[in-house]
């Protein structure tokens, strides 16, 4: 069954994470996604390792993990941007599409004329989107913008690690590339706002995304709380600036995940605990109360988790409807049963490995199952299919893009 999005035609010039991510959302909704890429060399992920897939006699292929991640799905044509015959080649597959995505530097397509306003003047109805580090306007616009150095100057990382005062403290990134993949998703959703748009209107249009842009907006609750009160807030380690206790706990073979919500279940939690004290305290009785005493309540609360295992802690609390959880390595991520009833890992055929695995979109349609028969691409993988059968070039004229290494 074809997805949601099988109507659509997806022309991705991006490289490296935000863009590539947002392409492969595309095709797992089933648009078809043609991923153009440099000759020779491709994506800079390709070459992102180690790891790298292995193939079937068990020897590195050609292409990283990293870029496996983000381009299941896509077909692979190689072209030369840098030749005025690649860029015909682009602007008849951008004629084609309903969409572009681009991660140039800003007006760093104009030269080859394949910016908006070039690509515009003969397909009117292209979603255009640009995904830059700082976007298309201000003081930044020029500079490359990667995710750590965006993690770092938009907020995230003052907020994330071991709090000033203890062992390890100082300033952390996240350990997933969460600017450009929320630019990603960003990029999706803006997409489309633009394709019902264009269904409306006939007016195609071009999208401005970037990075920091990105990462600013989604401080969520943390930006709000600086607006809102006018001071920053402080890393907490693995706690959180509005609730109490939430954060990684000690148990006595380790750590444990306690996320107590609400009132109710602080009470329930310091019933398995042995402290009903500590739920009477007018000082810790609401979550407020528990905000304002977080130096002195936490301390009595670990010294409680201690006396038990986490393996007992979870069974017991989640009896009693206290949210809590194991803090897992990725090996016991996709051990665990709930990841392995829910189908998080796909297989696909590939040319190279035979089988390659992926973890799935997580998004589960009703009407419209989603499809993930595809591998992430060899380089060039495509390259004569789409010449061919989405250009109609003859095969004559396929050999003699390819003896002029255009593509």
């Amino acid at each position: 069954m074809a997805g949601p999005l099988a109507h659509l035609k997806v022309l991705d010039l991006s490289r490296i994470l935000a863009g590539p991510w947002a392409g492969q959302v595309f095709a797992d909704f089933g648009a078809e996604v043609i991923k153009v890429e440099r000759p020779e060399r491709g994506d800079d992920t390709r070459h992102w390792g180690p790891p790298y897939l292995k193939d079937e006699k068990g020897n590195d292929t050609a292409d990283a993990a990293y870029y496996l991640s983000a381009n299941r799905g896509k077909k692979s044509v190689t072209v030369d941007i840098t030749t005025e015959d690649g860029q015909a080649l682009i602007k008849e597959m951008a004629a084609r599409c309903d969409i572009l995505l681009e991660n140039y530097k800003v007006d760093g397509l104009k030269k080859y004329g394949l910016d908006y306003e070039s690509i515009k003047a003969f397909n009117p109805g292209v979603i255009y989107c640009s995904i830059t580090g700082f976007g298309q306007t201000g003081p930044y616009k020029n500079r490359a913008g990667y995710d750590a150095m965006i993690q770092g100057m938009g907020g995230l990382m003052s907020i994330t690690g071991v709090p000033e005062g203890q062992p390890g403290a100082g300033p952390q990134k996240v350990g997933v590339a969460v600017a450009d993949l929320m630019t990603g998703m960003y990029a999706v959703s803006s997409v489309l706002a633009a394709v019902v748009h264009r269904q409306h209107t006939g007016v195609g249009q071009h999208i401005d995304l970037a990075l920091l842009d990105t990462q600013v907006s989604w401080l969520a609750n943390q930006a709000q709380n600086y607006l809102t009160s006018g001071k920053s807030p402080e890393r907490q380690g693995t706690g959180h600036p509005n609730i109490v206790p939430y954060q990684a706990v000690p148990s006595k073979d380790g750590y444990f995940m306690l996320a107590v919500g609400n009132d109710d279940q602080f009470k329930r939690f310091c019933g398995i605990a042995g402290v009903e004290e500590l739920a009477e305290n007018p000082a810790y009785g609401t979550n407020s109360a528990r905000v304002m005493a977080r130096e002195e309540l936490v301390p009595q609360i670990e010294a409680v988790t201690r006396k038990h295992d986490s393996a007992w802690w979870l069974q017991h609390l989640s009896d009693a409807h206290v949210p809590c959880g194991p803090i897992n390595t990725l090996e016991e991520v996709f051990a665990d049963p709930q990841v392995q009833a829910r189908g998080m890992v796909v297989e696909q055929d590939h040319p190279e490995a035979g089988k390659v695995k992926t973890v799935r979109n997580p998004v589960i349609f009703s009407e419209s199952a989603l499809d993930y028969t595809q591998a992430p691409p060899v380089l060039g993988e495509h390259t004569e299919e789409v010449l061919r059968d989405l250009l109609g070039k003859s095969d004559e004229q396929v050999e003699e893009l390819r003896n002029k290494n255009i593509v």
